[in-house]
């Protein structure tokens, strides 16, 4: 049976993977990797799920509702945080609002406003470069050591990729469109939200993708360093304590974050504009860590 395009594609993005992961099981099976140093791929699926049991990697789950009923959201916080993954992913959610928000207002502004965009471009290109984990010592000076620095410093990382991608987006607008409301009466109002805004959100969420990725680098290395608690944390200390199937397994559910970040803004992207091709837009600027 000839198997049409798609559906080739699809068993062989699945079966691949499958195959490397039955090959490296085989090959530390057979002892041609030290597993002290490359864990089987079984031994990791262990680590993750008695990791979940027992509550290092998602908090005791199953004291939420105990903990709600005597502490309310206090006892319900107090839990969640006790899990590597949800602690990260406050971090990196928190930071990423932060910056993604500001990132396109002043975006919107810079793509529409000459003075503006002009003004701010050299600030802009000369802070996008540095590598925003650099100056996490910096933001640990101001904020102190605890969870806002971690924030700030995703943030920031957030804010240039979502700024220079919304400001390119809306400079990209083909000026017929504007002629166009401009013939049907449209005033700035209407055509800020009829023009401007769907016609820049292909290359505002390419960034939004780009920023939450970002997030999840950033938020990782900041964690290796001043954290307790967190998937970086997680694997900086599974490797001092050569503990290395934890370390992989940590790093499995950064991949799998990763791929579920970019599927859900893909899954709004397609709601909010129904009307694109399934090409995605590439993005003004490549990433920046």
């Amino acid at each position: 049976m000839k198997l049409d395009l798609e559906t080739r594609d699809r068993l062989l993005s699945i079966g691949f993977p499958i195959l490397l992961l039955l090959l490296w099981e085989l090959i530390v099976r057979i002892g041609w990797l030290d597993e002290r140093f490359f864990s089987a791929p079984s031994t990791v699926l262990v680590a993750l799920w008695t990791m979940t049991a027992k509550g290092e990697l998602l908090g005791q789950l199953w004291l939420l509702p105990e903990a709600i009923a005597k502490n309310g959201w206090d006892g319900a916080i107090k839990i969640l945080s006790e899990g590597h993954l949800w602690v990260s992913l406050f971090r990196i959610f928190g930071g990423f609002f932060l910056g993604a928000i500001p990132g396109i207002v002043l975006g919107v502004v810079m793509g529409m406003n000459r003075t503006v965009r002009v003004a701010l471009d050299p600030v802009v290109s000369a802070v996008y470069v540095l590598p925003k984990i650099a100056i996490l010592p910096l933001v640990m000076l101001i904020f102190g050591i605890g969870e806002t620095s971690k924030i700030v410093v995703v943030g920031i990382s957030s804010f240039f990729l979502v700024l220079i991608n919304t400001t390119v987006g809306v400079r990209d607008i083909e000026p017929i469109f504007f002629e166009a409301a401009k013939n049907y009466g449209a005033n700035r109002w209407q055509t800020f939200w009829h023009v401007i805004i769907p016609g820049a959100l292909p290359v505002i969420f390419a960034g939004l993708r780009l920023s939450l990725g970002t997030a999840l680098i950033v938020i990782i290395a900041a964690e290796f360093v001043a954290a307790q608690y967190g998937l970086g944390y997680l694997i900086w200390f599974s490797w001092q304590t050569l503990l290395t199937e934890k370390m992989f397994a940590g790093l499995v559910v950064i991949m799998i974050l990763g791929a579920l970040f970019t599927g859900g803004l893909q899954f709004i992207e397609h709601k909010l504009m129904p009307w694109q091709r399934e090409e995605r837009p590439a993005t003004a600027e490549a990433k920046s860590v």
